[in-house]
């Protein structure tokens, strides 16, 4: 989160009552990017006061046997047993205004708090987070070591530091001792500073540099769209983790408006560094499907030992900083080196119910039915026709003529096909929920046909309780149908809008070839390049994907198959060897990938 919306008033909304349960059934074994909760209007005048969700710098961790995720402008927090149904805890005391990009840190029983500050902010910690109830640690963190005062950039002296701690991460290691890092800046690097447990966590020493960007070697770490932007990126959203006796120091770049937001690392010995980079960053990378981008999370254990990073999804409708949170599967494999599994990572996954063996195991194997799929609607706003929601495009979407009930959209699948899930993802069409407290859940039913004239149920959240903009339904029992339409009940929004309505399950067919003659080769600047294929019959899409060994081939770029068959990638760092395939996939499966290709620097 940039230092900018450290003015945003973030107060949120109250949407029903802590506790109210969700409309779904109670044997939902799955789940789906982005992460189904309550995402809160931010209180912030955009555009004559069009307001948006907000949703972004998630920090997920456990406590007691329960799942807390923590947020920019969440308005409390949620908390899951499972990583699946969530809950929006409303905290009783809560500092100040709205929470930006916290730190969110367990340590036994107690969970610790800062949030985002310009200027010295307390310490917050609970050992009851179900209740809501935090209480202040310190009342007020000093303000950091040779700091500058609040104000414009251009005002702090080259030999300060940016006011702060803006972007934190909590981070104890195993002996005791306690450290802080921070920073969201073009200019400025990730700093770290020792914590003293003796001075109720009072700084100890002053702060250092940790790291800063080098975009100049490190393709990924480009500004923009594909990292096509000349400008200066971002560096922000620091973690610590450590693991097998290192310390990986993670932090997030370009910039979190763009497809190409991401997690890396540097990995030291120590806590303080020094910190070397990682060769095979980044670390969650994933600028194609319908929910790009993963930058500024945090990465945990679940209850049953598994490793996840979290991440920051761009959607940018009414603002280019409007977000979504995504979680993926990650680890740690035999050399030590660190990565996140985004392949179908806006697919549905299977929750975890025990110690996994790889994260190959959470993919369900339902497949996206509905891509492109023929849609009609009982009525539409011009330049927004019903098309869209099928697009797999979360800044285009329907917009019906009205929001009364029984509104409709229906898709088309072609053919008879078994659905297991559905995500209707609603979007904030000229929203005027800033500053109100009118907010209450969208209601709908969605229902199947497989002739087109009788109907049956799909999923009935006629009486939802809690608000969902991006409700993921597993169906009780998959169902054979080939028209799937969405009933209308209510949205709160002035307008009936739905980005992507998503059909997911299984065609009933084969799964698509291996793609063939598959081509790639290193541009004159190595962090770039280019990977052709011959174009599969019946492919859906593809997944381009890379590594810095046949047997770490962790990186994805997920392409449609009505896109062209060649991919420049931007994302390499220079110095470093590569190797290349592609996969393709369709509504039954996924095909072998293809044998991967040596690219030198």
């Amino acid at each position: 989160m940039r230092p900018a919306a450290a003015a945003a008033l973030a107060l949120g909304l109250t949407l029903v009552a802590p506790g109210a349960a969700v409309a779904q059934s109670a044997g939902i074994r799955s789940w789906c990017n982005p992460v189904d909760v309550d995402y809160r209007y931010n209180f912030e005048n955009i555009n004559d006061s069009i307001s948006y969700r907000s949703g972004a710098d998630p920090v997920l961790l456990t406590q007691g046997g329960q799942y807390y995720l923590f947020g920019t402008l969440a308005a409390g927090y949620w908390r899951s047993p499972d990583l699946v149904r969530w809950t929006h805890v409303n905290p009783s005391r809560w500092p100040f205004d709205g929470v930006v990009a916290p730190a969110a840190l367990t340590v036994g029983d107690t969970i610790f708090l800062l949030e985002s500050a310009m200027e010295p902010r307390p310490l917050l910690y609970t050992t009851a987070p179900a209740t809501g109830r935090l209480e202040w640690y310190n009342r007020i963190m000093p303000r950091l070591p040779n700091a500058a005062s609040h104000g414009d950039r251009a005002d702090i002296p080259a030999d300060s530091t940016p006011p702060g701690p803006w972007d934190p991460a909590l981070f104890r290691d195993d002996d005791g001792r306690w450290f802080l890092y921070w920073g969201s800046s073009n200019t400025y690097p990730i700093y770290g500073i020792e914590l003293d447990p003796a001075k109720r966590l009072a700084y100890k020493g002053t702060q250092h540099e940790m790291l800063r960007l080098h975009p100049e070697v490190h393709g990924w770490e480009r500004f923009g769209q594909d990292h096509r932007d000349p400008r200066t990126p971002f560096v922000e959203g620091a973690w610590m983790t450590k693991h097998g006796g290192k310390y990986y120091l993670q932090y997030a770049g370009p910039g979190t408006e763009y497809n190409v937001y991401a997690n890396g690392t540097y990995v030291g010995d120590g806590p303080s560094g020094p910190f070397t980079y990682a060769p095979y960053n980044p670390v969650a990378y994933k600028p194609g499907g319908f929910m790009v981008g993963t930058g500024h999370g945090n990465t945990f254990q679940d209850l049953h030992g598994n490793w996840w990073n979290t991440g920051t999804a761009w959607v940018a409708v009414n603002w280019n900083f409007e977000r979504r949170i995504v979680m993926h599967p990650a680890g740690f494999d035999a050399d030590g080196d660190m990565y996140a599994d985004t392949r179908f990572g806006d697919f549905p996954h299977w929750a975890p119910t025990r110690k996994w063996r790889s994260s190959d195991e959470l993919f369900t194997g339902w497949m996206l039915l509905s891509y492109r799929k023929p849609v009609t609607a009982s009525s539409a706003l011009d330049s927004f026709p019903a098309a869209n929601v099928t697009d797999e495009n979360p800044r285009t979407f329907w917009v019906a003529r009205s929001n009364r009930p029984g509104e409709t959209i229906t898709i088309d699948l072609g053919h008879v096909a078994t659905v297991r899930a559905l995500q209707v993802n609603f979007t904030d069409y000229k929203s005027n929920l800033y500053g109100t407290d009118s907010v209450y859940p969208a209601r709908f039913r969605v229902v199947g046909s497989r002739d087109g004239r009788s109907w049956t149920t799909l999923a009935d959240l006629s009486h939802e309780m809690r608000d969902r903009p991006n409700a993921y339904i597993e169906l009780p029992v998959a169902k054979r149908v080939r028209w799937v339409r969405y009933v209308h009940g209510r949205v709160s929004a002035p307008h009936l809008a739905i980005s992507d309505l998503r059909v997911f399950g299984n065609g009933g067919g084969a799964p698509p070839p291996t793609p063939d003659s598959v081509t790639a080769r290193r541009d004159s600047d190595e962090r770039n390049a280019f990977v052709s294929w011959k174009p599969v019959p019946g492919a859906v899409g593809y997944n381009v994907r890379w590594g810095i060994a046949p047997d770490k081939i962790r990186q994805t770029y997920q392409r449609w198959a009505d896109a062209p068959t060649t991919l420049e990638v931007r994302a390499l760092n220079a110095g470093v060897d590569y190797w290349f395939t592609v996969e393709a996939f369709n509504e039954n499966g996924v095909s072998a990938m293809a044998t991967p290709i040596e690219v030198r620097r």
